[in-house]
């Protein structure tokens, strides 16, 4: 079919503002354990309750998006993520964060189902290793700018700035400057609404086998090894990704006295710009070589800078977190595209399969709180040397039906 480049412009905006609202709970832990007196342990339930509602949700989405169709289920995510960011701005504590998380999770998931297989179809399989970086390298820029936007709110609320935070300012409580953000993402999602329900949004036709099917289908994938493998795969990279962004500020400010509003979150925005940078590396990296070469080589340097991140000193420390992000760049796109290309039917309901391994990040957050209870902090996040190194073994495993298209390869050229 005709390429569809409208489609992927409207996938790429969603990228960012998934990412915009997802990527800042790592540098609001400090903020959550501070101002509503929480262990580790109780920390760890809320990026559990953001996570878990991947699992809630993506199956049940694919089946949906059948049914009605993608701007539909978009417009539907966009609400319940309304929904959750306003509850949270209204009514600041902690069962309120842990629902609001929940709701906003459950949005996030709707919106990665469609969009996942939809940027397969529109963009071409055979690009799908490169759009997929270029999602991702999307994806860093907005979680680069979400903890300098945090960053730079808490520490105007209570300044006479004029403009937005002064509007805000008569809505947010004096000691929790940084529930703002959760005002300005109820905005974002409201503006997303708009933008759906005002765009002529092209209907997509995906093939059969891109469809997600009936509950046997998924029950059929799932008895297959290479989906379970993937689906681990998926589990394990989100994990590592939120185990290094969620836990950095609060480790930082632990182990080295960062102050969690200043350097905590420019750590983090960081972590984000860099897996930005390394995003753009990827995409010229793709053309050059075979992924999952270039999952191999970016995994074993991720590991060496979270090494230097846990054990290093201050200064080490803080610069090492944050260079994971840039290592960490390639590995969802690499080993959701891998995933896609191994089998050969049923790649909608695979993918709903796999963006349910997202509840990686929900059940990795609470082992290392867990573990951060018992043993410290350290020790908790020393549980990512597991989740990476699965990701390292995909490099070596891994065959796809269809590998990604390089500039070496002529048997693409027709």
């Amino acid at each position: 079919m005709k390429r569809n480049y409208y489609i992927v412009a409207l996938i790429m905006l969603t990228f960012f503002v998934i990412s915009f609202l997802t990527n800042v709970i790592g540098p609001l832990s400090p903020e959550f354990i501070k101002d509503f007196n929480l262990s580790d342990l109780l920390a760890g339930v809320l990026p559990f309750a953001f996570f878990i509602a991947y699992g809630v949700m993506s199956i049940p989405s694919s089946m949906l998006v059948q049914k009605y169709n993608e701007k539909t289920i978009m417009v539907a995510a966009f609400v319940v993520a309304f929904i959750g960011s306003l509850i949270l701005a209204i009514k600041p504590d902690y069962l309120t964060a842990v629902l609001s998380l929940f709701l906003i999770g459950c949005g996030m998931a709707m919106l990665q189902v469609v969009i996942n297989p939809l940027l397969r179809t529109a963009g071409g399989e055979e690009n799908y290793a490169f759009t997929s970086v270029l999602a991702q390298l999307i994806f860093g820029a907005a979680s680069f700018v979400s903890p300098l936007v945090y960053s730079y709110m808490v520490r105007n609320m209570n300044v006479n700035s004029g403009g937005l935070l002064s509007i805000l300012k008569t809505h947010v409580p004096e000691n929790l400057p940084w529930i703002s953000l959760y005002w300005l993402f109820a905005v974002i999602c409201l503006f997303m609404f708009l933008i759906l329900l005002a765009s002529k949004f092209p209907k997509v036709e995906l093939k059969s086998d891109e469809k997600a099917g009936p509950l046997k289908t998924h029950i059929q994938l799932l008895k297959k090894r290479v989906v379970i493998a993937y689906f681990i795969g998926i589990f394990c990279y989100v994990g590592t990704e939120q185990g290094v962004s969620y836990w950095m500020s609060q480790f930082l400010f632990e182990y080295h006295k960062f102050d969690p509003q200043t350097s905590g979150a420019h750590a983090v925005a960081y972590f984000w710009g860099l897996m930005t940078a390394g995003g753009v590396l990827g995409l010229f990296l793709l053309k050059l070589m075979d992924s999952r070469r270039l999952l191999v080589i970016f995994t074993i340097a991720a590991l060496i800078f979270l090494t230097l991140g846990l054990f290093g000193s201050d200064k080490v420390s803080l610069y090492s977190f944050s260079i994971v992000g840039f290592f960490m760049s390639v590995m969802y796109p690499v080993i959701f595209s891998l995933a896609l290309s191994s089998v050969s039917e049923d790649h909608g309901s695979f993918a709903g399969i796999l963006v349910t391994g997202i509840i990686g990040g929900a059940v990795v957050q609470l082992l290392i709180g867990g573990l951060g209870n018992l043993f410290g902090l350290r020790t908790g996040m020393c549980f990512i040397y597991i989740t990476m190194g699965y990701m390292l073994a995909i490099g070596f495993w891994a065959k796809p039906l269809i590998t990604n298209k390089t500039i070496f390869d002529k048997k693409h050229e027709t």
